[in-house]
């Protein structure tokens, strides 16, 4: 116990007065950062801190994934993302990050048996897409649908460790249906059940693009590509959308209405719209020989240019999955023999950046969207499905930390504070009362004298005429 306390270590606060506040400091297990113990400030201080966007705030402790920014690492339960990529399957590394090991021959058999048991979607879920509007955004529908799988899976005790294992199989294995699904309601097709003899990944392809009048068998390496951007999306840390998964999730909310939740914070273009709004960088850029210009007018803050794919809050290094993503955009380019110009102006925009000091001193590298959407284009995959290939794959994690939260008891309701900047304590006083109406003026029958401002029968007539 002695050498446990001596290895314990402290910041001091001062605060106004003199008065001084130790802070106890956490190490994690792996990596060089270092964290503040705050929990008790307020109480023993009577300070918050003030911290927008949670920029320097670790909010939960966590075993699933590992970032070393500056370094450029990202490991799901120690294994590197890429090395994932590279052997794996996806169901693989979904049963490594919800059980915390990758599966042997047997548990894997089981897992997938166990996944493709639940990817029939209830027939009344699947009359909401009936519901939809032709042109409804696949990721408006998402939300819907998610949040309607808790309408049909209401049974749940959270404190179940059984139930909540069934709640992650459940999600794991509907949203790749339910987003094939919002596609094909997009396009007004048919949609297509999943096949028992498919992979996870072949699935997902032949749900999107089987129709009645013939059949789909998917190409090797469009199956590899789908795999592989399933695991580099699956999970990575506390971003914006799992923060908010989790934040749901203390207030012991419906998983599925936590994941909807989840879902409809990734759909913002500063998170999951990303490669979308990549893709229309490079459109409005054009050709090749335009990246230089494009470059200066970024450099000068020129209005309406902003440099899309590159740097991230967390990496100030070159994003390890990004460099897996670039070499699965070639292979998958190549053998489906796709020529995609965008491809082109997406090389020198990076060759460019990456030997200018403006970027290079800001660390600003490419980031896992700058290629995704070159990859799925190529695909045959719609920009409008971008952001929905990105919550399927997410769907992952985000069932991992909420079951992770509930079992490792971090139920404290989320509940920030903030710093206010309104008006002062001031007197409620009553409105004044309302002057007298207007009398009506008796003439003969039930005829009025209209007030000023007052319409006549024949303003009436001309208003109702419309225009």
């Amino acid at each position: 116990m002695a050498a446990a306390a001596e290895e314990e270590q402290f910041a001091t606060l001062t605060l106004p007065g003199g008065r001084e506040h130790k802070i106890k400091i956490l190490k994690p297990h792996l990596g060089e950062e270092l964290f503040l113990d705050i929990r008790d400030l307020y109480a023993k201080t009577g300070c918050f801190t003030f911290d927008p966007g949670f920029t320097c705030t670790g909010s939960c402790i966590s075993a699933i994934t590992f970032i070393d920014g500056p370094k450029g690492v990202c490991l799901y339960r120690g294994y590197p993302v890429q090395d994932l990529c590279e052997g794996a399957e996806a169901l693989e590394v979904a049963h490594l990050l919800l059980v915390g090991e990758l599966p042997d021959a047997a548990a894997k058999a089981k897992f997938e048996a166990e996944i493709k048991k639940h990817m029939l979607i209830h027939e009344k879920v699947k009359a909401m897409f009936a519901n939809f509007t032709i042109n409804a955004h696949p990721m408006a529908m998402m939300v819907a649908v998610i949040g309607g799988l808790s309408s049909i899976f209401s049974e749940l005790d959270p404190s179940d460790s059984q139930h909540r294992w069934l709640a992650c199989l459940r999600m794991i294995a509907k949203l790749p249906v339910l987003a094939a699904m919002a596609y094909k309601t997009s396009l007004g097709q048919p949609t297509n059940y999943p096949k028992a003899g498919l992979s996870f990944a072949e699935n997902f392809l032949y749900m999107m693009f089987a129709t009645p009048m013939e059949e789909y068998t998917p190409h090797p390496v469009a199956v590899k590509a789908i795999n592989a951007f399933m695991i580099l999306h699956m999970d990575h840390e506390q971003n914006a959308s799992t923060s908010t998964v989790r934040i749901a999730g203390s207030s012991q909310a419906n998983p599925y209405a936590c994941i909807a939740a989840g879902t409809a914070s990734l759909w913002g273009p500063a998170h999951g719209g990303a490669n979308e709004a990549v893709i229309k960088m490079l459109e409005e850029i054009g050709s090749k020989d335009k990246v230089a210009q494009f470059v200066i007018d970024v450099k000068a803050k020129k209005e309406g240019v902003r440099l899309m794919g590159f740097g991230h809050r967390v990496y100030k290094n070159y994003d390890p999955r990004a460099r897996y993503m670039k070499k699965m955009v070639t292979q998958v380019l190549g053998e489906l023999g796709v020529q995609d110009p965008l491809l082109d102006v997406a090389v020198e925009l990076e060759r460019i950046a990456l030997a200018d000091e403006y970027f290079v001193s800001r660390k600003l590298y490419p980031n896992v969207d700058y290629y995704s959407g070159i990859m799925l284009r190529a695909l045959g995959i719609p920009t409008s499905m971008f952001t929905v290939m990105f919550a399927m794959s997410r769907t992952v994690g985000w069932v991992t930390h909420w079951n992770e939260q509930l079992q490792e008891g971090q139920m404290r309701i989320g509940r920030p504070r903030q710093l206010y900047a309104g008006v002062k304590t001031r007197e409620y006083k009553p409105a004044a009362p309302p002057g007298p109406s207007k009398p009506f003026v008796k003439m003969g029958s039930d005829a009025f004298v209209p007030g000023a401002g007052d319409f006549t029968k024949e303003q009436a007539e001309k208003e109702q005429g419309g225009d």
